[in-house]
Protein backbone atom coordinates (compact mmCIF):
# COMPACT_ATOMS: atom_id res chain seq x y z
CA UNK A 1 0.00 0.00 0.00
CA UNK A 2 3.21 2.19 0.57
CA UNK A 3 3.66 2.03 -3.41
CA UNK A 4 -0.24 3.11 -3.93
CA UNK A 5 -0.15 6.04 -1.82
CA UNK A 6 3.55 7.28 -2.89
CA UNK A 7 1.97 7.25 -6.76
CA UNK A 8 -1.50 8.68 -5.65
CA UNK A 9 0.52 11.51 -4.16
CA UNK A 10 2.93 11.32 -7.38
CA UNK A 11 -0.56 11.84 -9.38
CA UNK A 12 -2.00 15.09 -7.72
CA UNK A 13 1.54 16.78 -7.66
CA UNK A 14 2.09 15.79 -11.58
CA UNK A 15 -1.43 17.20 -13.14
CA UNK A 16 -1.77 16.00 -15.99
CA UNK A 17 1.88 16.60 -17.05
CA UNK A 18 3.74 13.09 -17.72
CA UNK A 19 1.20 9.81 -18.48
CA UNK A 20 0.36 7.32 -15.71
CA UNK A 21 2.90 4.80 -16.69
CA UNK A 22 5.90 7.75 -16.65
CA UNK A 23 4.20 8.48 -13.76
CA UNK A 24 4.86 5.22 -12.25
CA UNK A 25 8.68 5.02 -13.23
CA UNK A 26 9.27 8.22 -11.90
CA UNK A 27 7.82 6.54 -8.61
CA UNK A 28 9.87 3.43 -9.24
CA UNK A 29 7.21 1.32 -10.53
CA UNK A 30 7.04 -0.74 -13.45
CA UNK A 31 3.63 -0.90 -16.05
CA UNK A 32 2.41 -3.77 -14.12
CA UNK A 33 2.63 -2.09 -10.39
CA UNK A 34 1.61 0.94 -12.10
CA UNK A 35 -1.46 -0.45 -14.04
CA UNK A 36 -2.53 -2.62 -10.56
CA UNK A 37 -2.24 0.17 -8.68
CA UNK A 38 -4.36 2.44 -10.80
CA UNK A 39 -7.32 -0.62 -10.80
CA UNK A 40 -7.05 -0.28 -7.19
CA UNK A 41 -7.58 3.66 -7.12
CA UNK A 42 -10.17 3.17 -9.77
CA UNK A 43 -12.06 1.03 -7.06
CA UNK A 44 -11.53 2.70 -4.73
CA UNK A 45 -13.18 5.72 -6.95
CA UNK A 46 -10.22 8.38 -5.48
CA UNK A 47 -9.45 8.68 -9.69
CA UNK A 48 -11.30 8.43 -12.50
CA UNK A 49 -10.58 7.73 -16.09
CA UNK A 50 -11.00 11.26 -18.48
CA UNK A 51 -8.40 12.34 -20.95
CA UNK A 52 -6.42 15.15 -19.23
CA UNK A 53 -3.40 16.42 -20.79
CA UNK A 54 -1.07 13.88 -21.61
CA UNK A 55 -1.89 11.62 -18.16
CA UNK A 56 -5.66 9.73 -18.74
CA UNK A 57 -6.36 10.10 -15.11
CA UNK A 58 -7.82 12.63 -12.86
CA UNK A 59 -8.59 13.23 -9.23
CA UNK A 60 -11.93 12.27 -8.72
CA UNK A 61 -14.58 15.37 -7.84
CA UNK A 62 -15.02 14.41 -4.69
CA UNK A 63 -11.57 13.50 -3.83
CA UNK A 64 -10.43 17.08 -4.42
CA UNK A 65 -13.32 19.08 -2.63
CA UNK A 66 -12.19 16.15 0.42
CA UNK A 67 -8.81 17.09 0.25
CA UNK A 68 -9.29 21.01 -0.28
CA UNK A 69 -11.31 20.77 3.27
CA UNK A 70 -8.06 20.15 5.22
Amino acid sequence: MENKDRYFKALIQNNGQLNEIDLGEQVGLNRDETQEIITRLLSEYKIEYAENNSCNYRLNKTTKRKNKSR
